[in-house]
């Protein structure tokens, strides 16, 4: 039953690209098939291990942050279009990545684990 409920969903993420320090992106989570619930942004940088950024409900709220990202980022769903973004400010060289979206299945919202569906990511570069 999993296996075919996997299959109906599909995310894809867009809004990737270069941008100059201090500078702005917005990411878009976009899924096909059946409505998504809660929804997790994890990103990894080129040698380093995923890492959570956001996670936002089903319903809008709660939406959590970490703490590397609070203050500049900020998560956000519009269930109509069936879709998650996450809006990048004040993007700094360390926040280069692929960022990717996946769907929460229970647990610790902070644990890739916990998510599946992945997309294939979309690559965020932050030049100094």
């Amino acid at each position: 039953l999993l296996q075919g409920v996997q299959a109906q969903v599909q995310l894809v993420e867009s809004g990737g690209g270069l941008v100059q320090a201090g500078g702005s992106l917005r990411l878009s989570c976009t899924a096909s098939g059946r409505a998504v619930r809660s929804v997790g942004w994890f990103r990894q940088a080129p040698g380093k291990e995923r890492e959570f950024v956001a996670h936002i409900h089903w319903s809008g709220s709660p939406a959590y942050h970490a703490n590397s990202v609070k203050g500049r980022f900020a998560i956000s769903r519009d269930n109509a279009e069936n879709s998650v973004s996450l809006q990048m400010n004040s993007l700094k060289p360390e926040d280069t990545a692929v960022y990717s979206c996946a769907i929460y299945s229970g647990g610790s919202v902070y644990d890739a684990i916990n998510y599946w569906g992945w997309g294939k990511g979309t690559l965020v570069t932050v030049s100094s």
